[in-house]
């Protein structure tokens, strides 16, 4: 039960102290299918450099370059569909809207108030498996973390109008908060991200 409630603590203090920007979605099916147009691309060039006869040091770097991004599919997955990816000219017509698109999803990252929230819900329903007086103890303390979250978010938020709404006083309100703890600035930084 401690061992719970202290991993449950961990996970939160992780994502509190490092944010959201280490935490990431799985791969799109854009990104997926952009991992393999890349692949197909440095493919399709190595196999050129070496038909044309380039450099030397192009040819390598083109087979390098194949061999690296195979690692991105591997990683990523393939795509439920596969792009037409055979020829430059399939390539040259379809990457640059793939790789768009793939770069705006790679852009998103979780919000950290979901993140906290969903650890809290998850601490609650383990609790709720064990049962017994530790497991509503638990639960208790879960339930209470997830009311001062939500007061927090509130807070930030309020204080964020507050300046918008009073710019004249944005400066004297920031001086007053100039005693936080890093943590805390953190992760009101955070909360103040669009």
């Amino acid at each position: 039960m401690k061992m719970v409630l202290r991993s449950l603590m961990l996970s939160a203090i992780v994502i509190v102290c490092l944010g959201c920007d280490t935490l990431r979605f799985a791969p799109t099916e854009s990104q997926k299918q952009n991992a393999f147009v890349h692949w197909r691309t440095a493919d399709l060039t190595a196999q050129q450099a070496a038909e044309q006869n380039a450099l030397p040091q192009l040819s390598a770097l083109a087979a390098l370059s194949s061999r690296q991004s195979r690692a991105f599919v591997a990683d990523y997955g393939l795509p439920a569909e596969l792009p037409a990816a055979d020829t430059a000219d399939e390539i040259l017509t379809i990457a640059p809207d793939i790789a768009q698109r793939a770069y705006r999803a790679s852009t998103v990252r979780p919000d950290i108030w979901q993140a906290a929230d969903g650890l809290v819900e998850l601490g609650i329903a383990l609790a709720g498996l064990f049962g017994g007086a530790a497991g509503i103890r638990i639960t208790q303390y879960l339930k209470q973390t997830r009311e001062k979250s939500t007061a927090l978010k509130e807070i930030i938020q309020g204080n964020e109008l507050f300046k918008q709404d009073y710019p004249a006083q944005a400066d004297a309100f920031k001086s007053y908060q100039s005693g936080q703890s890093t943590a805390t600035r953190k992760l009101v930084a955070e909360q103040k991200q669009p």
